[in-house]
C-alpha cells in the first residue's frame, strides 16, 4: 500500500492562455495553453481500509461521489482502492479544473509520478490532469497531455466566481459550431463560452467597470480572474452572488506536495 501521506492538497489550476489549434479525427481538440497552480486547493483525506467518495465544503453541492466521481476513477485508473473524502474550495465547473485537480491528487497518492508515459495515461481521464499532476507553471499542449515546465513566477490573481457552470463539452461544442472563433485576447473560449452561457458577459463587463481592466476567462469558465488585488473593488458583486478570491501562484514543488506554500492556506473566500 501506498506510503503518501494521508492529506494530500489539490491545487487549483488558472489558464493564462489558451488556444485552439485543431482538431483531432477523433473530435478531440489541440491546445497551446499556459498554465500555472494555485495557492487555492481543495483537501483530500484516504483511507486505504474503505471505499467510496464523500464531499464537504462550500462547492460540494452537486458534485457527484458515485463512481463517476474523476476521483473514484484515478483510484480505478491506478488499481487501487480508499475512501476519499473532499473539502472542496474550488468550483465545479469554474474552469479551475478543481475535478482535474483532485484526481491528480488521488494518482498522486496512489504513487504516479510524472513520466510520458503516466501523463499519457492520466489524459485519458481528463485534459487537465496531466498539468496538475506536474504543477506549478508550465506550457502545455496536445490534448493536455504533452506538459513543459516553466520557470515559476509569483504573481497575485484575484478570481471571481459567479453562480454560474459552463460545461466544457458544451464550450468546445459551440467552438466547432461557431466556425473555430480565434480570439484577440488571451483565450480562444471565450465566445464560445459566452455563447453557452450568455450571462457571462454581464459579469465580465460589471467586473471591467470595477477594476478597469476587462477579466480573462478562466478555460470555459465560469470564473473571470484580473491580475493583482483586487477584492475591495469587487465587494458588491458578492452580494449579487459572486465569490471573489485573492490567491497567489504556486510553485511545481508546492503543487506536488514536496513543500509547503511558505504562505500557508489561503483566506477564506468571500
Amino acid at each position: 500500500m501506498t506510503t503518501a501521506p494521508h492529506l494530500v492538497r489539490a491545487h487549483a489550476k488558472l489558464t493564462l492562455t489558451l488556444k485552439l489549434t485543431g482538431v483531432r479525427d477523433d473530435g478531440y481538440h489541440l491546445i497551446d495553453a499556459e498554465m500555472v497552480s494555485l495557492a487555492l486547493h481543495d483537501t483530500l483525506s484516504f483511507d486505504p481500509q474503505s471505499d467510496g467518495v464523500t464531499a464537504s465544503g462550500p462547492f460540494s453541492l452537486g458534485m457527484p461521489t458515485d463512481r463517476s466521481n474523476l476521483v473514484a476513477r484515478a483510484l480505478d485508473l491506478a488499481g487501487t482502492t480508499a475512501h476519499v473524502h473532499i473539502d472542496k474550495q474550488i468550483p465545479h465547473g469554474g474552469g479551475l479544473g478543481g475535478g482535474s485537480a483532485d484526481a491528480a491528487a488521488a494518482l498522486r497518492w496512489a504513487g504516479f509520478g510524472t513520466s510520458d508515459d503516466e501523463l499519457r495515461r492520466a489524459s485519458t481521464l481528463g485534459a487537465d490532469i496531466s498539468f496538475c499532476l506536474v504543477g506549478g507553471r508550465a506550457r502545455v499542449q496536445g490534448i493536455g497531455e504533452l506538459v513543459r515546465p516553466l520557470p515559476h513566477i509569483e504573481r497575485t490573481f484575484t478570481l471571481i466566481i459567479p453562480q454560474l457552470a459552463v460545461s466544457t463539452p458544451a464550450a468546445y461544442r459551440a467552438w466547432d459550431a461557431l466556425g473555430g472563433p480565434v480570439s484577440d485576447g488571451p483565450n480562444d473560449l471565450t465566445d464560445a463560452a459566452i455563447h453557452v452561457e450568455p450571462a457571462l458577459a454581464q459579469w465580465r463587463d460589471a467586473i471591467g467597470r470595477r477594476c478597469g481592466v476587462e477579466p480573462t476567462l478562466a478555460g470555459s469558465g465560469a470564473t473571470w480572474f484580473v491580475e493583482g488585488e483586487h477584492q475591495n473593488a469587487l465587494t458588491d458583486l458578492v452580494g449579487e452572488g459572486a465569490t471573489v478570491v485573492e490567491t497567489t501562484t504556486v510553485s511545481d514543488d508546492v503543487a506536488q506536495g514536496r513543500a509547503d506554500h511558505p504562505l500557508g492556506d489561503p483566506p477564506a473566500a468571500d
